[in-house]
This record gives structure tokens, sequence and C-alpha cells, in this order.
């Protein structure tokens, strides 16, 4: 039996379906002994209707904190009892913690990926960046690289269902974030998706393409990369996708692949749960030992 779960262990825990892949609970309790917390951490299987008595549970329970993921993200937004600018923006939240029994959301997806950049020693303040992409990891990097005070954001989506998602964002963010200027164009008119990258900082590739079935594929021309140029993926299986192998081989500035997204989003979960730095380093050794 674990030895550290008695009585006095707190409970923290990922809702969603399905979840039985999820890496959080490694990472998490990893991370909780090697600090000598008393948390335990958990995933369950939740779908969108069984939410409102899954947060009621929470509460009775008093569970620490807790992450989201699909499809449970926009409803949870809704069930909390105070949420993030961001999450308010979005719509949407991937984490929460229990403040006395009051429920926070937040949302970190676009944190971890402007943290990720940082850490590479690319910021996002008065850059101007091509967004390709609307779902929901698109959606939370646009919102926080307004919030962190980008100087343009250029959306760029195919003509699908999330394209009146992107129409949303931009509307949301001229509100709240006046200062900064965004467009969404449909992906399908290459003129001006040339025209954008020629003249943005950085370039973040936010959609699947990339990953399976759609490895070995990009939505960029090679010809538009350049030297002075950072470009970013959000797709982290493959490690390296076709658009960071084409901004290698031409000698861009960065090429920032999407693993470090995840690692840093976590990250920021942790801190928000227990008020200290997540131990990344060692989890990132653990990982290589598990590896082997």
């Amino acid at each position: 039996m674990e030895k550290r779960i008695d009585g006095h262990t707190g409970l923290l825990a990922l809702f969603g379906t399905p979840v039985g892949h999820s890496g959080s609970p490694a990472m998490y309790n990893f991370c909780f002994q090697h600090d000598g917390l008393n948390l335990a951490y958990m995933a369950f299987d939740v779908d969108i209707p069984d939410m409102e008595q899954t947060l009621s549970t929470v509460k009775l329970w008093n569970l620490r904190g807790g992450n989201f993921t699909m499809p449970c993200k926009n409803i949870a937004a809704e069930l909390m009892d105070e949420l993030s600018d961001a999450s308010k923006i979005i719509g949407a939240c991937n984490v929460f913690v229990n403040k006395d029994g009051k429920l926070y959301g937040d949302v970190t997806d676009g944190k971890g990926f402007i943290k990720n950049l940082s850490v590479n020693g690319i910021e996002i303040k008065g850059k101007k960046l091509v967004v390709l992409g609307a779902g929901g990891a698109a959606t939370a990097i646009e919102v926080q690289a307004a919030l962190d005070g980008a100087a343009e954001i250029a959306i760029f989506n195919r003509d699908d269902e999330f394209y009146a998602r992107a129409e949303g964002t931009v509307e949301k963010l001229k509100k709240e974030t006046p200062d900064v200027k965004v467009s969404v164009t449909k992906l399908e008119e290459s003129d001006k998706l040339a025209e954008a990258v020629n003249n943005c900082d950085i370039l973040i590739n936010a959609t699947s393409v990339g990953m399976k079935p759609m490895d070995g594929q990009s939505l960029i021309d090679t010809s538009l990369l350049r030297k002075d140029l950072v470009v970013a993926d959000t797709v982290y299986n493959p490690e390296k996708t076709q658009l960071i192998l084409d901004a290698e081989e031409a000698g861009c500035a960065a090429a920032i692949g999407g693993k470090g997204m995840l690692l840093w989003q976590g990250a920021l979960n942790y801190e928000l749960f227990v008020g200290k730095e997540m131990p990344v380093e060692e989890y990132q050794a653990f990982q290589a030992e598990q590896a082997k």
C-alpha cells in the first residue's frame, strides 16, 4: 500500500473523457512525493451531463483542485464560482483550485505556450504574431498573447465551423484588449497569409497539421521562412513537426516544438495547486529514466 496515503491526504483530480491515457496523475504524484506533500492526484471519467454533480461532489469532499480536459472545459467554466480574465474571454477552463468552498477556474494552455517561448528566449510583448488555427489551444494562445501585450495577432483558419469562433475571439479581444490589433482571415487566402507571415515576428501553428495522419505536412511554404522569424508549434507528437524541421533547415531565429507547452502548462497548474514551483528538472530526469 502507498505509505503516504492516510486520513489527512488531500485529493486533486482530472475530469473529462477519456482520461485513461493522461500523463497528469504520474506527473503530479511524482512531484507531490518529491516535495514531501501529503497530496494525491487521480483521474475520473466524467462527461458533460455529469459535471454539475461532479463539482458538487468536489465541494462536498473538499478536493483541493484539479484539471478539466475535453469535452468538459466549457461547461466547467460555466460552473465555476470565479474565473480568470482569460477564462472569461475564452469561456473555458482547464484548471481549478478550491478556495474555502469556492471554485476558481483558470486556463493555462496559453500561459504554458507563452512560458515555453520565454524559456527559449522569446518574449511576446510588442511582437506581431500569426496564429494558424481557431480551436481550443489556438484560442487560448491568442487570448493570452493579447493579455500579455502582443502588438498584433493575425489569425488564419480554414473556412470551417471554427472560423466563426475565431471571429468571436476577435470581437472579444477588440473589447478587452483594444490596444492589440487582432484580425481573422481565411487560411485559403494564400496571398494574405504570405503577406502576414512576411511581416510578423512569430509564426505559430496551433492546428493538428503535423501530427498523424498529417505528419510530414505543413501549412507554410518554405519560401516564407526567414532568418529573423520565430516559428513555434503546439504539436508535440512527433517532437519535431514538418514545420519545425523546415524552420530549422531555413535557419530561423528559433524553431520551438510543442512538448514544452505541455510541461510548462503542468508547472503552472502545480503552482496554483500548492503555491510553489514544480520540480521541473527532477521530473524531466524521472521521465528520461522511465523512457530507458
